[in-house]
């Protein structure tokens, strides 16, 4: 009985102890778990966009749901537009989550719209050698850059000294960052109180923020970061699209690239995947530019030289209406961001070659393509004393019904048949007399 009895509680015993181990191996485990760092990145000298701000934003909503212990957000940056910083702003200041930014690596920058992303943070760290500030708003003109209107820059001034202030930070410091165009390293701003650390790494940052403690929404939040394991997640499909269509440079390109497709496929008509292409180009590139803020101006300049353009494929013009189409391209592009007062000169810079340059190569396509022409008009002129030498014959490639398109000696011509007649497409036709600019064909025997 008594051998029945040890054995008994022998078992409950061990029974006990190994439920206890379980348990203590759950709550390590659940701190385990807890101990999460979320990262993720504005880095890389790249313009804050609404792609990767809605990136950085899905990012704290995952740290928030999975109760991560903070979001580092590493920066480098030399600025972004309006309406994506400040979501970001309000992000930071909204999120239950403590965030971390962190300016890096060595000789990174946080200028412009950074400047402010880092004065919204909860803990703001730098590395040796970089800097931030420099946020003084300006305009993009054909003349160079403009000062924005005071009202613009009493709203940015107000909002950074805002939340300069709610964050613990001096709001003069943020004030001078707009009004001064103050710029600071790593050890003035340490020193002013604009970041908390400066940290020679990631794995020293997050050794320097253990243990810290800061304010959300009223309560105090401890974090440790000692132990912590970091989750990584970069931008998605979507966000990457969307990154790289609302940057206006990028949006340009897309829509040059788009018009210069469809100019070759129009011009050569059953490619389709000129067209195809260009289409898709131009549709994203509109989409692009939908989200930031545009020149009214700028629109309806880039629209009328599209419209130049096309009619230049169209319309036999000795390359009057692609001139007038680049010309309209060249000031509507640069007229076209409107209110991205958050980026940095070196930005407009950036852009205003791009536009140059791409603006430059198309206008010297088409003084080209008008050389050749007015050089094989004057060649008709001494050989057949006219104004111009009319082509002997063409390929019908928009079907005469009685008048369409022929494409002769590699120009489209405006044609008509002669007796009325339809010819269809791909059909060759004899030039009879020309009108103008209008030629005047038979079928071809």
């Amino acid at each position: 009985m008594i051998v029945l009895v040890l054995v008994v509680f022998y078992f409950f015993s061990t029974a006990l102890v190994l439920a206890r181990q379980d348990q203590d191996q759950e709550q390590d485990q659940e701190q385990d778990q807890e101990r999460v760092i979320y990262k993720a990145y504005l880095d890389e000298g790249e313009t804050i966009t609404k792609g990767n701000a809605g990136y950085v934003k899905r990012v704290i909503e995952e740290a928030e749901q999975n109760e991560a212990e903070a979001v580092v957000v590493m920066l480098n940056t030399p600025g972004g537009l309006v309406d994506a910083t400040f979501e970001l702003m309000e992000a930071f200041l909204n999120a239950d989550v403590p965030v971390v930014v962190y300016v890096a690596p060595h000789g990174a920058m946080a200028t412009s719209a950074g400047a402010f992303i880092l004065l919204s943070s909860d803990i703001a760290a730098m590395a040796p050698a970089s800097t931030v500030g420099a946020a003084e708003p300006v305009m993009m003109s054909p003349e160079g850059q403009e000062t924005v209107e005071d009202k613009t820059v009493n709203v940015i001034v107000k909002k950074s000294k805002e939340n300069a202030r709610k964050k613990g930070r001096p709001p003069e410091v943020a004030e001078k960052f707009v009004t001064e165009n103050l710029k600071l390293g790593v050890d003035e701003a340490l020193e002013k109180g604009v970041v908390e650390f400066k940290s020679a790494s990631l794995e020293e940052l997050l050794q320097d923020i253990d243990g810290y403690t800061v304010e959300k929404r009223g309560q105090e939040i401890t974090i440790n970061s000692a132990d912590a394991s970091l989750e990584e997640s970069g931008l998605n499909t979507r966000e990457r699209i969307q990154h790289w269509v609302s940057n206006p440079q990028i949006a340009f390109l897309m829509m040059m690239a788009g018009m210069m497709l469809l100019y070759i496929g129009f011009s050569n008509p059953g490619t389709f995947v000129p067209e195809v292409i260009g289409g898709i180009s131009l549709i994203m590139a509109i989409y692009g530019m939908g989200l930031f803020e545009t020149s009214t101006t700028g629109i309806i300049l880039m629209i009328l030289g599209i419209g130049l353009i096309i009619a230049e494929v169209f319309v036999t013009g000795f390359g009057i209406f692609g001139i007038g189409g680049a010309v309209s391209l060249l000031v509507g592009a640069l007229l076209l961001p409107a209110q991205e007062e958050l980026i940095g000169a070196d930005w407009y810079r950036t852009f205003a070659v791009i536009v140059l340059g791409t603006i430059g190569a198309f206008a010297l396509i088409v003084l080209v393509v008008v050389q050749r022409v007015v050089s094989s008009r004057r060649q008709g002129k001494r050989e057949k004393d006219s104004i111009f030498a009319a082509p002997e014959w063409g390929v019908v490639v928009a079907e005469l019904n009685p008048e369409g398109m022929v494409k002769a000696r590699g120009e489209n011509w405006r044609a008509r048949s002669v007796e009325g007649e339809t010819i269809t497409e791909g059909e060759d036709v004899e030039v009879v007399e020309t009108r103008g600019l209008m030629l005047l064909v038979k079928p071809r025997k």
